[in-house]
């Protein structure tokens, strides 16, 4: 008696590669950039008084800007989950950088989920100093991925920040894709509406 082959099926999944992952989370940032310009060009552009651009500020904070939130609770948590799967799925270890990039996101999901589920917008400060503070790290991280030099005695030697582990696109690395959902982030709790004694 012979044993069963197993046979590949037309409709059997593909097992999913860090590649793919990365792929898809590198996807995710090029929406997130995307956003980012949208939201400045409206904002920015909007505040000149008449026109398109005003209407179109108006209308973003009105229909997005209860959400937002949510929305950057979502994308903090979108990030978080990237880079426990980079470390704990895909085995990369993360250096000197990427955790202080992580001390600058992984508490953005909680300040941000818990500012959501209570209606406070008084966080929106707290939550843009914090992703601004992580983006500025994730562009002293791409400086030195692209200049090792600039690395210094900053990092572990043994796992240097200058590694680049994931690239998509010719420039989307790992700090380049965090930088991407911090400043969503910050994009998103820039039009968040103001608080009463704001606007007086």
């Amino acid at each position: 008696m012979g044993g069963t082959v197993a046979r590949a099926t037309p409709w059997s999944p593909a097992p999913m590669t860090t590649d793919t992952v990365t792929l898809f989370f590198a996807l995710l940032a090029i929406v997130a950039q995307l956003t980012v310009v949208a939201v400045a060009v409206v904002m920015v552009g909007g505040r000149r008084g008449d026109g398109a651009l005003a209407t179109a500020r108006h209308r973003l904070r009105a229909d997005v800007g209860p959400n937002t939130l949510v929305l950057a609770a979502v994308v903090a948590a979108v990030c978080t989950s990237g880079s426990l799967y980079l470390s704990e799925v895909a085995h990369f270890p993360p250096c000197r950088l990427c955790w202080f990039q992580r001390i600058g996101m992984y508490p953005l999901v909680a300040l941000l989920g818990l500012a959501a589920w209570r209606r406070d917008q008084g966080i929106r400060l707290y939550g843009i100093v914090l992703a601004v503070l992580g983006g500025l790290i994730s562009c002293w991280h791409l400086l030195v991925e692209r200049f090792p030099t600039l690395e210094g005695t900053t990092c572990d030697p043994l796992n240097p920040c200058s590694i680049i582990w994931v690239e998509h696109l010719g420039y989307l690395t790992i700090p380049a894709m965090a930088l991407s959902g911090f400043a969503l982030i910050v994009a998103l709790l820039a039009i968040t509406p103001p608080l009463p004694e704001e606007q007086s």
